[in-house]
């Protein structure tokens, strides 16, 4: 293999992280870029698709088996399940079947990229030490993601190849298919608040609309997993990656509901999967209505929007690590969001 040739396969393709990564890496020349998710997806001139079943040894081996060129992985894919306890099987296993199928055909094989996030601090147990940072202790188990953190460690041990973990926090994308679209969340139960001739509520605990907070753009994101794979010295290193400034919903909420041409009236403690367990048929109108692509299933995450509006503390992170080892790229928050609803407005997810 041509020692400067470079082969992404970006597991989890149809997510929102993997989206976005395969989107920043058809912008670099020098890739050539495989995605492999459960779905799979149209082979374009610059990305070759892979339906794959990684809960499956066996189909993981038959499908990704062949994939001797492989350079580097971005593994982004992600199950989820009822309890943090339940999360764990699958989640170690789709990438325990990734890696056993492309390592021992993958002679040039030379990074893996792992996905994580805040719940590797225990963000998501209750109040956690702020800003996090990538040397902190970790807490009691189950966690999926450092039970995955720990296997790449040791499997990498004697090997040509190394890893980096990535610590988003909440990530703000345009990508559909991931249960955790925080921007979705708000979009979708801004239109139907607007729809409905309401005021846009911030429908979260009051604690949550105080507290610090912190998000990650998908863009942003992405350029910093590529960077973190090339050679620059994150060689078996975690890094936290957020946009670089920080918000409290209350000042955040009122200019969302300024881009969405709505009145704020004062924050109101309410079970989104509850509330909008009965509009699918007020959604089945706006998309007559409105020409919208997407039916209310597939819009609809709210028990993680029911999960971060819970949230009464702080929720952020030390990303200084990332900047000493040169990645200064940053978002400002409010023209993420506003950027987001403008994608999704372009693609009919929202009128």
């Amino acid at each position: 293999m041509n020692p400067e040739r470079r082969v992404a396969l970006v597991v989890g393709a149809n997510g929102v992280v993997g989206r976005d990564t395969i989107q920043h890496l058809r912008g670099l020349d020098d890739w050539e870029i495989i995605g492999a998710s459960r779905r799979g997806g149209t082979d374009t001139d610059r990305v070759r698709y892979i339906a794959v079943d990684l809960l499956d040894a066996d189909d993981a081996r038959e499908k990704l088996g062949g994939l001797t060129e492989v350079t580097h992985v971005f593994y982004a894919a992600f199950q989820d399940r009822p309890t943090w306890a339940e999360l764990v099987p699958p989640n170690l296993a789709m990438l325990v079947n990734s890696v056993d199928a492309v390592e021992p055909v993958a002679p040039g094989l030379r990074h893996i990229s792992l996905m994580q996030g805040y719940k590797v601090y225990g963000a998501h147990l209750g109040p956690f030490k702020t800003p996090a940072r990538e040397s902190d202790a970790g807490h009691m188990p189950p966690e999926f993601n450092v039970d995955q953190q720990s296997f790449l460690e040791r499997r990498s041990q004697g090997t040509s190849w190394t890893w980096s973990a990535i610590r988003p926090s909440m990530v703000g994308s345009s990508a559909l298919g991931n249960p955790m679209n925080l921007a979705l969340v708000i979009a979708v139960y801004a239109s139907i608040s607007k729809e409905l001739g309401l005021p846009l509520r911030f429908p979260g605990k009051p604690g949550a609309y105080t507290s610090l907070f912190e998000m990650t753009d998908a863009n942003l994101l992405a350029k910093a997993t590529v960077w973190a794979a090339s050679d620059t010295g994150g060689e078996g290193q975690a890094f936290n990656i957020a946009n670089g400034d920080l918000f409290r919903w209350d000042e955040m909420w009122p200019r969302i509901a300024a881009y969405f041409d709505m009145d704020v009236a004062p924050p109101l403690q309410m079970s989104l999967s509850t509330v909008m367990a009965d509009k699918e048929a007020l959604w089945n109108e706006m998309s007559a209505r409105y020409g919208l692509a997407h039916s209310y299933d597939e819009v609809s995450c709210w028990n993680f929007g029911d999960f971060v509006f819970g949230l009464e503390y702080d929720m952020f992170a030390d990303t200084s690590k990332s900047r000493r080892a040169g990645f200064h790229e940053y978002v400002e928050t409010e023209q993420m969001f506003i950027r987001v609803f403008e994608e999704f407005r372009k693609q009919k997810i929202i009128p």
